[in-house]
């Protein structure tokens, strides 16, 4: 059994688990005295033999995000999940504090920057050298559609300056909720990359809050929940407060 390990959930199909920020999804590299959240798993499912076990990988999350994370322990599973996914069938809701400098009222009820109920409709490049997506006009060749549902939430405890929003990404383009944000000049906290120039740690303030499937064998849905980092209380917000 691996202690590193947070398990959400867990059957005799497919495992639900919590990825810190700042940890690698996937891979067999990782920084000296650190593993991959992979590398966790794989050794979750055999100790003794972590490479022989069987892993299918149907969703993945960003380095700095933290948050819930599927994984299939059978290749039925992975495909009956992964299906879910391809076909937008899985519903899944992100958290994120975002620096609002130019709009110091930032409230759920009527928010001027983000009113509730917004959809964000981007046309997304694939990541360039450094790796950084873009937004660019419908039509860019090669570029994807990104579409996420907007909400803004109360937290009374941010700075005036900041916003705590509920993301439901339809689409799951690479970076998507990052560049899709800082593209309207509210950037995640900590995402540097995309413009932020305030600090958080570890990663920055994205967390994947919740995931829906239907079970894999079963057809049931399945709702992972992902608690929250420390550092979010940190900056004012905890679970309680989300409304519905």
């Amino acid at each position: 059994m691996n202690s590193r390990l947070r398990v959400l959930f867990e059957d005799e199909h497919c495992l639900g688990v919590f990825k810190p920020a700042g940890q690698m999804t996937q891979g067999t590299w990782a920084p000296p005295g650190d593993t991959t959240l992979e590398q966790d798993v794989r050794r979750h499912l055999d100790p003794a033999a972590p490479e022989a076990a069987y892993l299918g990988i149907v969703h993945r999350l960003d380095r700095p995000v933290s948050g819930v994370l599927l994984w299939a322990k059978t290749p039925k599973a992975a495909r009956r999940l992964a299906g879910q996914f391809e076909a937008r069938q899985a519903v899944k809701e992100y958290w994120a504090i975002v620096e609002t400098p130019d709009s110091p009222a930032c409230d759920a009820r009527a928010s001027p920057l983000l009113p509730v109920g917004e959809t964000w409709v981007d046309w997304l490049t694939t990541a360039d050298e450094s790796g950084v997506v873009h937004v660019v006009s419908e039509g860019t060749p090669g570029a994807r559609m990104a579409k996420t549902r907007v909400s803004v939430d109360v937290a009374t405890r941010l700075p005036t300056d900041r916003c705590w929003l509920r993301l439901w990404p339809e689409t799951g383009r690479t970076h998507q909720l990052r560049v899709q944000a800082a593209s309207r000049g509210t950037p995640i906290i900590g995402d540097a990359i995309y413009g932020s120039r305030e600090a958080f740690s570890p990663g920055i303030a994205l967390h994947a809050r919740s995931l829906q499937v239907r079970h894999p064998t079963t057809s049931a849905p399945l709702i992972l929940v992902a608690p929250l980092p420390t550092s979010w209380s940190v900056q004012g917000i905890d679970a309680g407060t989300a409304s519905a």
